[in-house]
């Protein structure tokens, strides 16, 4: 394998108008990303943020999927990390939460997680304290099956939660105008007599906010987790 942009050094600084470096070229992929989502991001449009010539990236980065790796990463770092000596499930908790409050602030970062687990230091510095949260003097592959079983809550919920916003972005419709517009539908379909627990539901059942929602769920995962 060539060698990973992790340990692939720098170029040597040099005097010009633009100076550059991987955090500079990151940091402004980053801000292009949070106003204009992942289509926003090339290096070219990175360079012309820069004030820098395309061809002058390359000596930091390969690829635009190193470039997004970098971005990733950047975001990983900006999740705290518990104590080591927090209590597992208490760790758990703090790390999903961190990890929605990350999707929240870039949610672009919704698009990027899941599957195999990064490899920049942020990245696997959250997967080891995951794994630290979840290990005990058991098998280890129990902590695997752990930590796998909350991130995908995690990755599930916040990118339902960042469906629903970009729905609401691109219709200009939020939850109670899709309510009623879809409501004489779906009252013919639930008068069919078909469909009686989700006619209970949307009749009888609380609908809480987001925070409300992720909270609960994740409590419902780690309730049922063994640790250890």
């Amino acid at each position: 394998m060539d060698e990973l942009v992790w340990e692939r050094p720098e170029p040597p600084a040099r005097a010009a108008p633009a100076p550059l470096s991987r955090a500079r070229i990151v940091e402004t992929a980053c801000a292009l990303a949070d106003e204009g989502g992942l289509e926003a991001v090339s290096l070219r449009k990175v360079a012309a943020a820069l004030g820098a010539g395309p061809m002058r990236l390359y000596g930091y980065l390969d690829t635009k999927e190193e470039l997004l790796d970098l971005m990733t990463d950047a975001v990983y770092g900006e999740i705290p990390l518990p104590d080591p000596d927090t209590e597992g499930v208490a760790a758990l908790r703090a790390l999903a939460h961190g990890c929605r409050a990350a999707v929240q602030r870039h949610e672009w970062f919704a698009d990027l997680i899941g599957g195999r687990p990064g490899l920049g230091p942020n990245a696997l510095a959250y997967l080891e304290a995951s794994l630290a949260a979840a290990a005990g003097p058991g098998p280890i592959e129990d902590a695997m099956i752990t930590v796998f079983t909350v991130h995908s809550y995690v990755t599930g919920a916040v990118r339902s939660e960042i469906r629903e916003r970009r729905l609401i972005s691109d219709t200009g419709l939020d939850e109670e105008a899709w309510q009623r517009a879809a409501g004489p539908y779906l009252q013919r379909m639930f008068d069919s007599g078909r469909y009686p627990t989700l006619f209970r539901t949307a009749r009888d059942a609380v609908h809480p906010d987001g925070d409300a929602v992720f909270a609960a769920g994740l409590e419902r995962v780690l309730s049922g987790l063994t640790l250890g």
